[in-house]
């Protein structure tokens, strides 16, 4: 059976990469990905706000009571003398690379627009095979309009496009008010990929100490839905590359992912609670499920249910809507449960 795939111009073993999570944070863990299956690995983020928080408490502290006595000035030399950064972030991707064969994409979270290039430069100096940008803000500025915060997203986009030369691909929220159209935007700038969708940890209320607490939530297969509908419209519309990510846990949804038009699936939640040799399993089960239908590689079923090949274009937009509110309705008044996870694929063939 072949797997193989390609994604930002890398050609990869299979469609299966584990995405940026706290796995790749131990350098061990990078060869037992490679020996469990995985195409390639996207390292976990580096963030600007933690290089720039170090550097800030550093100055802190190098400056902390010279006040007391002006000879003391003279003794301290200047934070900017002091390597603060990313270097083990940078030390880890150099070391991966001389110990895997498989891609390694570096991934970056950035807030500035000198920050994102800066940093940009030294992953690709550091030898990755590609690059993610992580773009993460959450706007609260009320004055701030929806298209100025887009189009502060496009310029970073273009500028590190222009400054670096591997492969760049972003990964989004669906949080924007026409994703169609900014998607195209950004695919003008040049971009190798993009990766839908980026699942943020949302902020909880802790009652017994009455304060503001974490909270992180593992995905499940009903998070892949919104990412599979974006992808399937996008598929063949645009030039760079598609990965799919949330909510993929089985071979049955990097299958559906595949068939809407990604390019890539990429894992997290699945690894984080069963371990990274399931990836063995999920490429065993995505083997039998092809074989089963008759199919002679991932290529041959690869975007064969997007929205330009889909028989029913309209059952990616609210054409459907209508129906699977009827679909529910029915299966209420029948007594059936509402939230089986094949239901809609059982009652309405035109819903992937």
């Amino acid at each position: 059976m072949n797997l193989t795939t390609s994604y930002l111009g890398l050609k990869l073993r299979t469609p299966f990469v584990p995405s940026a999570s706290p796995l790749s944070q131990n350098p061990d863990n990078i060869k037992r990905m490679e020996d469990a299956g995985a195409a390639a690995i996207v390292f976990h983020s580096l963030f600007e706000e933690q290089i720039r928080g170090d550097q800030f408490a550093l100055n802190r502290h190098l400056s902390e009571g010279t006040e007391s006595f002006a000879e003391a000035l003279t003794y301290v030399p200047e934070s900017i003398d002091f390597k603060v950064g990313p270097e083990t972030y940078l030390a880890r991707i150099a070391r991966a690379k001389t110990e895997v064969k498989i891609p390694i994409i570096g991934s970056l979270n950035g807030t500035t627009d000198g920050g994102w290039i800066s940093y940009a430069r030294q992953i690709e100096q550091a030898g990755a095979d590609a690059l993610e940008l992580n773009i993460y803000s959450i706007p609260t500025d009320f004055a701030q309009s929806g298209a100025e915060i887009e189009q502060q997203h496009v310029d970073i986009v273009r500028a590190i496009k222009q400054e670096v030369h591997i492969p760049v691909a972003v990964k989004l929220s669906p949080f924007y008010t026409n994703f169609a159209r900014f998607a195209c935007c950004l695919d003008e700038t040049g971009v190798n990929g993009l990766v839908l969708f980026n699942r943020f940890y949302q902020p909880d209320i802790d009652l017994d100490n009455i304060d503001i607490a974490p909270g992180i939530l593992f995905s499940t297969p009903m998070a892949m839905r919104l990412p599979m509908r974006w992808i399937a419209i996008l598929a063949g519309r645009v030039r760079a590359s598609l990965a799919a990510t949330s909510g993929i846990h089985r071979a049955v949804d990097a299958i559906k992912m595949l068939l809407a038009g990604a390019d890539v699936t990429m894992l997290c939640s699945v690894l984080m609670r069963r371990g990274i040799d399931h990836l063995k399993v999920l490429e065993r089960e995505m083997t039998e499920w092809l074989e089963e239908h008759e199919y002679d590689s991932v290529a041959q079923l690869k975007g064969s249910l997007s929205q330009r090949n889909c028989p029913d274009p309209s059952a990616f937009e609210r054409a459907q809507y209508l129906q699977n509110i009827v679909v529910s309705s029915e299966r209420f008044a029948r007594g059936l449960p509402l939230d089986k996870n094949e239901a809609a694929v059982k009652y309405s063939p035109t819903f992937l």
